[in-house]
Order: structure tokens, then C-alpha cells, then sequence
């Protein structure tokens, strides 16, 4: 039954955060948005640290502009991420490398424990991808934490 009380068959949910990196080409492509990586977070740190490490990994490889725009997020407008998940809003981050936008998007969830969370006791469905929907556009709080180049 996972966290909770088993006699009563109730289940406690954890607060948390869904994560997910979106890569979308700006000029001439003929596809939407696609998901590249997801995470689920349990604090806001957590949330915002999962965006700060993918940022300072791929930094190098950014063109001039999109490695500024990255570290500006870094230095001066993570800490406004950082209050807005703290007041459980969504929040995006968005910086645009030559012809491609890659966005973060992070949004408040209540995580649903799973008894036995084992790959080997999941059905194949639960195992694939998490989710297959484009980041919808009311998920942006009043003012979103967002770079772009």
C-alpha cells in the first residue's frame, strides 16, 4: 500500500514537483515540442537544482548568447525560480541555442507512493515514458522566471 495506514487502506500524498526538458526547433521544423528528460522532485530545492546542473553541464556546448542567457539564469534570476516553486507555482526556463528552444518547465504535484516500487513488478506501460503531452500554457505562474537569448 505504500506510505500510510494499511488498516484503513489510506495513503498518505507527498508534495513535490514534475520536471520535464523540452527541446523545440525555432526555424522550419515541422514537429512540435519534444520531451527529452523528466524527474520528479520532492523539494523545491531539489526542482531547481535539477535545472542548474543540466544548465552548467551544457553550457559549454551553447552557442555565445545562449551560454550568457544560461548563466544569467544562474547568477541573477534563479533565485526568483527558487520563490516561485517555493509558493508551489510552475515555473519555466527557456534560453534558445542557434535554431533550437530548449525550455524546463517545473510544476507542483502530490506524488503517489507505489508499494514495492520495483521496475520488475511493473507492467511495461508503467515503465515508459511518463508523459507524452507538450507543456501546457496555462502552467506558467503570474510571473515566470524566464531566460532567453
Amino acid at each position: 500500500m505504500g506510505p500510510g495506514n494499511a488498516a484503513t487502506g489510506t495513503v498518505r500524498l507527498r508534495p513535490g514537483y514534475w520536471c520535464e526538458c523540452w527541446t523545440e526547433t525555432v526555424r522550419g521544423g515541422t514537429e512540435g515540442p519534444v520531451l527529452v528528460a523528466s524527474f520528479d522532485a520532492y523539494t523545491a530545492s531539489q526542482a531547481d537544482r535539477w535545472v542548474s546542473v543540466t544548465l552548467r553541464v551544457i553550457s559549454p556546448a551553447l552557442d555565445a548568447d545562449a551560454s550568457d542567457a544560461a548563466w544569467t539564469w544562474l547568477y541573477d534570476d534563479r533565485i526568483e525560480t527558487r520563490r516561485a516553486l517555493l509558493r508551489r507555482e510552475p515555473c519555466t526556463v527557456t534560453i534558445r541555442h542557434s535554431n533550437t528552444r530548449i525550455t524546463w518547465a517545473i510544476r507542483p504535484v502530490l506524488h503517489l507512493p507505489l508499494a514495492h516500487s520495483e521496475a520488475a513488478t511493473h507492467p511495461a506501460s508503467a515503465i515508459q515514458q511518463r508523459s507524452t503531452a507538450t507543456p501546457a500554457a496555462d502552467s506558467t505562474p503570474h510571473r515566470t522566471p524566464r531566460v532567453s537569448s
